[in-house]
């Protein structure tokens, strides 16, 4: 793959199959849709908790403004489309963990139970707090950990027509839910994914 001085591309790595969704991307409508359409073309298996279910329908009535009673309509629609995707509880998967924000505990709890519940599969954590989680903490109990834009990056070099399309879509999502059409780019930085919009720039 030839890419630019300008965009380094991270080194190719295989991505995780399962992936516990923290609140903070579920909260972003793209990034929400974005992930859910990567689990539906079998890229990846999203996983939360009932900590992290409580968490989005608490914060999204807040920061939207709609009443609780629709966002818990929307969160059960969530539950349906991913119908595996709860783990349930995860409090005793807390234990030992010492090194990263105690207010994260339940995110990592989460990707833990995953591993005791399917030890053959590879499991990550996408979160925008990655200052929250200690990398070295991660990494002796199997966990890896991404921030959405470099994610999405190296999701490109594995599906590159598909990230394509995604993102070509963004500006008709935007225009059926009746909101100004802006370029993509404008969009794309929104949402702090700047090397996904400098290597979609490149190779389009």
């Amino acid at each position: 793959m030839v890419t630019t001085a300008s965009t380094p591309m991270p080194k190719a790595q295989t991505l995780p199959r399962v992936l516990v969704l923290d609140t903070c991307v579920l909260l972003s409508n793209l990034l929400r849709r974005w992930f859910l359409r990567l689990a539906q073309n079998d890229c990846l298996e999203p996983a939360w908790s009932p900590i992290i279910a409580d968490e989005w329908c608490r914060n999204a009535s807040k920061i939207w403004g709609v009443e609780p009673a629709e966002i818990h309509a929307q969160w059960l629609q969530l539950q349906q489309d991913c119908p595996g995707a709860d783990v349930g509880e995860v409090q005793a998967y807390k234990s030992g963990l010492l090194r990263s924000d105690p207010k994260d505990w339940h995110v990592i709890a989460a990707a833990r139970k995953v591993l005791a519940l399917r030890p053959e599969v590879t499991v990550g954590i996408l979160t925008r707090n990655l200052r929250d989680f200690h990398r070295a903490e991660l990494r002796a109990l199997g966990i890896s950990l991404f921030d959405p834009d470099t994610y999405l990056q190296l999701c490109w070099q594995q599906h590159p027509d598909l990230l394509r399309a995604m993102i070509q879509e963004v500006p008709v999502y935007a225009q059926s839910i009746g909101k100004p059409v802006e370029p993509i780019d404008v969009i794309l930085k929104r949402e702090r994914l700047f090397r996904l919009n400098r290597v979609y720039s490149e190779k389009s």
